[in-house]
C-alpha cells in the first residue's frame, strides 16, 4: 500500500522538482530510502529496545509480577498463544522478521541508512504537530492509548504504542483490507483506498476500548481518534511503515510532555 511496498513514486516526485536540483536528487533519496524496510528497522530497532527495557524498569511491578504492556502487544502476543507460540519478546521478534522477509522479498541491496533513519526520527516528530492541533481545535489531547501508569511508565508505552499499534493496524491491518476488498472483492481503487482508510481507522478507534482498563465510551474521544486513525492510514500509504510509526509515538510523547508542562 505504501510506495516502498508498490514501487511508485508519488508525492515525493512533485515536491522534490519544486526545489534546487541538488537538493531535489538528495529529497527524492531520501523518500526513497526511508520507505525501505530494512531502513525502517534500523529506524524502528532502538524504539523496540527501549520499550523493552523500559517495561522491565519502569511498568513492571516484580512483587506483585504485574507488568503494564500496550494492548496491542499483548493481543500478538495472545494470538501467537493459539499457535504454540510463547515468549516475552516474540512480537518484537515478529516486528523485526516481518520487515527483515519483506526486505528479502523486495531484494533491496543490504545497505544501513543511519543517516536517513535520523532523518526519519526529524519528520516523525514534525508529522506528529498537525495532531496536536487537531486536539487543541477539539478542546484537548488525549493519548492514542490507554494507561494508568506515570509519566515516566508513560513514555515508555508512547513508544510501544508507536510501533505495535501502527504494525497491527497499518502495516498488518490495512494490507488485510486491501487485499480482501481490493484484490479478492475488486473493488475498484478509487474507492477501495478510501474505504480501507475509513475502516482501518474506525477499528482503530474501536480498539481503544477493548482494555478493561481503558475509559468508557465518549462519543468526542471516538472521533479524535478515528481521525487520527485517518492521518497514520494516510501517512502509511504515503510514507510507509517506519515514518507512520515514529510519527505516532512522537504524539503520545508530546502528550505527557505538554500534560507535564500544563498540569493537566
Amino acid at each position: 500500500m505504501s510506495r516502498a511496498a508498490s514501487g511508485r513514486s508519488g508525492s515525493s516526485g512533485v515536491v522534490a522538482s519544486l526545489l534546487p536540483k541538488g537538493t531535489a536528487r538528495w529529497l527524492q533519496e531520501y523518500f526513497t530510502l526511508s520507505e525501505l524496510p530494512l531502513t525502517a528497522l534500523v529506524f524502528l530497532l532502538p524504539m523496540i529496545v527501549l520499550y523493552e527495557v523500559g517495561t522491565l524498569y519502569l511498568t513492571s511491578d516484580w512483587a506483585r509480577q504485574t507488568e503494564t504492556r500496550v494492548l496491542a502487544f499483548t493481543l500478538m502476543r495472545q494470538f501467537m498463544e493459539l499457535f504454540g507460540a510463547n515468549g516475552r519478546y516474540l512480537p518484537c521478534l515478529s516486528v523485526v522478521g516481518i520487515l527483515l522477509a519483506w526486505h528479502i522479498a523486495r531484494r533491496d541491496p543490504w545497505q544501513l541508512q543511519v543517516g536517513t533513519a535520523m532523518g526519519m526520527a526529524l519528520e516523525s516528530a514534525l508529522l506528529a504537530i498537525p495532531l496536536l492541533a487537531i486536539g487543541s481545535l477539539l478542546g484537548r489531547w488525549l493519548p492514542l492509548y490507554a494507561t494508568t501508569v506515570g509519566w515516566k511508565g508513560g513514555m515508555v508505552l508512547a513508544i510501544g504504542a508507536g510501533v505495535y499499534e501502527e504494525l497491527v493496524f497499518r502495516l498488518i491491518g490495512i494490507t488485510l483490507l486491501n487485499i480482501l476488498l481490493v484484490d479478492v472483492l475488486r473493488i475498484n481503487k478509487r474507492t477501495g483506498y478510501p474505504l480501507i482508510v475509513v475502516l482501518s481507522a474506525v477499528l482503530f478507534a474501536a480498539y481503544h476500548y477493548w482494555s478493561p482498563q481503558s475509559a468508557s465510551f465518549r462519543f468526542y474521544d471516538f472521533a479524535f481518534r478515528t481521525i487520527c486513525g485517518v492521518y497514520f492510514a494516510i501517512l502509511f500509504m504515503a510514507r510507509g511503515f517506519g515514518v507512520t510509526a515514529g510519527s505516532h509515538a512522537a504524539y503520545d510523547i508530546y502528550f505527557f510532555v505538554l500534560r507535564a508542562f500544563t498540569g493537566s
